[in-house]
Parts: structure tokens; C-alpha cells; sequence
């Protein structure tokens, strides 16, 4: 039994210092290394409105937000702001970084597409994540390329292609919420040093103590590379607000971090044929290249 019992601690001492070093490995240096779509896109399906929306992901337990854009050593409230068109939502995640300045951090764009159907993506900001990225709600969970003729934009990863199935979100009451006759589009009333009564910021935590934590939030999502929700893309691209401090503080990760993809055809076994797509992240400043043999090995894979 004891002999067991030591076995047991060893396995979960080497579990735990893998999935340490896998988060350090994985790391951009970005401020989008700590902010999690998937979580954020979870706390939206959990929600009932808008407002409580915005108090999941400023909530410190639910370790979706550990940014800190503009270095004051605490945690930045992210305020939600709903742009919306008919049924075409636009719900914009933003920081504000001083008082004149606001830094997009994501966007969540909602379109319905029928009486009982509707779409939704989330898509990280450029200056936030190092290139747009796109993040669903997904059966299949985990990241995956989904489309061969559009170039698209996404973080790393490399898998094959299939034909993969939208997931309706119009049943989460959130979206319930929004697509009411009476909803009035929601506008966090919160802005610089003023914020709620019940949000106290905290520090940020370490890289490789956050980026485990955000493992769960990968189980239902998928990074794709195609813009479903368009006509949502397009009220919001206008008001899209990019921070000087924020570009500023991250010249040199931004400068470091370099994607390329290429684009493989496979023939099954069986004679389906499918498009692989695989991926090399540069990190020039270490000199260090990520390829998507190393994704399969446990390493460059983001939460």
C-alpha cells in the first residue's frame, strides 16, 4: 500500500511540474498570454445578461482576466460596451489604460441567423494577442483549422481540416437576453479609477501559476481562422480602440513574435482527402522556433 501511495505522489509531482513547464515553454510574452477568450467566452454562456457579463470576467476566482496593460502591478477591470445593429451585436471588452486612453482587448460578435438560430465568435484584438485571433464555441473542443480557402487569422495550431458543425448559441440566456424587443444595448458605465463598488483589482499572477488554471476553459471552444459573423465584424471595426501605451510597452514581444503557416494536402487511407495546416512560431528574441511537432510533444499550445 505504501509503496502505491508513493507511486501515486510521484505521478502527480511529475504532472505538476509538466504542466509548469509546458506553461513557461508556451508563453509570447504578450499581453494575450493573460487574457483567456475561452474563459471569456464560457462567462457569456454562463451569463444571464450583459451586466453579469461583465462581472464574471472581472471576477478574480473565475481566472479569466490576469492583464495588467498599463505595469501599475494590478489587475485591470474590463469594461463591456454592446455596439449593436438590428440583430447584429458587437460586444466590445475594453481596458481602460489611462484616462484618455482605452485598449480593445476582445470583441464578441453575435449575429441571429434564423427565428431560433444564432452565431457567435469571439475575436482577440491584434495589439492584444500578436494577430487576430478567433476563438467558438465548439462540440469538438480544442483548436482546429476550418477552412482551406480563406488565409485567415488565429494563434497557433496545426490540424487537419474537417467540416465542422456551428454550434446555435441562441438557447444561452445571454443571448436570450440580448435579442429581447425591450433589450436596450448595454454601456459599462464604469471608466478610469472609477469603477463598482464591489471590484477590488489584485495582483497579477505569475505566467506559469495563471496559464494552467485556464486549461478548462479549452474543453468546448476552438480556435478557427474564418470570420463567420460579419455583419457584427463590420459595426464594430470603426470603433475599434488601439492604446499608445499598450503598443508601446509591447514593441519588443510584438517585434519577437512572428507566424508563419503552410498548407499540406493528405490522402486518408480511405481516400478522403483533407488540408493540413501547420504552423511555425518565431520568438526571435531567444532565437527559438515552435512548429506543430512540438504542439503534439505538449509544447506552444495556448490556453
Amino acid at each position: 500500500m505504501r509503496i502505491l501511495q508513493k507511486l501515486f505522489l510521484l505521478f502527480v509531482c511529475f504532472m505538476a511540474t509538466s504542466i509548469t513547464a509546458r506553461a513557461q515553454e508556451d508563453s509570447t510574452g504578450l499581453p494575450g498570454d493573460n487574457f483567456s477568450l475561452q474563459g471569456a467566452l464560457e462567462m457569456f454562456k454562463q451569463s444571464s445578461s450583459v451586466e453579469e457579463f461583465e462581472k464574471l470576467i472581472n471576477t478574480e476566482n473565475k481566472n479569466v482576466n490576469n492583464l495588467d496593460l498599463n505595469g501599475d502591478g494590478e489587475i485591470d477591470y474590463i469594461k463591456v460596451i454592446d455596439k449593436a445593429d438590428k440583430d447584429a451585436h458587437a460586444f466590445v471588452l475594453q481596458v481602460a489604460v489611462s484616462e484618455t486612453e482605452n485598449q480593445d482587448i476582445a470583441v464578441i460578435e453575435l449575429e441571429k441567423t434564423g427565428d431560433t438560430t444564432a452565431v457567435l465568435q469571439i475575436v482577440g484584438d491584434e495589439d492584444i494577442y500578436g494577430e487576430q485571433t478567433i476563438v467558438e464555441a465548439s462540440d469538438e473542443g480544442d483548436e482546429m483549422d476550418d477552412n482551406t480557402n480563406v488565409p485567415g487569422n488565429g494563434p497557433a495550431a496545426g490540424f487537419f481540416e474537417s467540416n465542422r458543425i456551428v454550434v446555435n448559441v441562441f438557447f444561452w440566456p445571454s443571448v436570450r437576453f440580448v435579442f429581447r424587443p425591450a433589450y436596450m444595448p448595454w454601456v459599462s458605465p464604469w471608466r478610469w479609477r472609477h469603477y463598482p463598488g464591489w471590484w477590488r483589482p489584485w495582483r497579477p499572477l505569475a505566467w506559469h501559476v495563471y496559464h494552467p488554471r485556464v486549461f478548462v476553459y479549452r474543453r468546448h471552444c476552438a480556435v478557427v481562422y474564418t470570420h463567420r459573423v460579419v455583419v457584427a465584424q463590420g459595426i464594430y471595426t470603426p470603433y475599434r480602440a488601439s492604446s499608445t501605451i499598450v503598443r508601446t510597452r509591447t514593441t519588443v514581444a510584438r517585434n519577437n513574435y512572428k507566424v508563419t503557416r503552410t498548407r499540406t494536402r493528405v490522402t486518408g487511407p480511405r481516400g478522403n482527402t483533407r488540408v493540413r495546416t501547420n504552423t511555425n512560431i518565431e520568438r526571435r528574441g531567444n532565437g527559438r522556433r515552435d512548429n506543430d511537432d512540438d504542439r503534439r510533444r505538449g509544447r506552444g499550445r495556448r490556453g
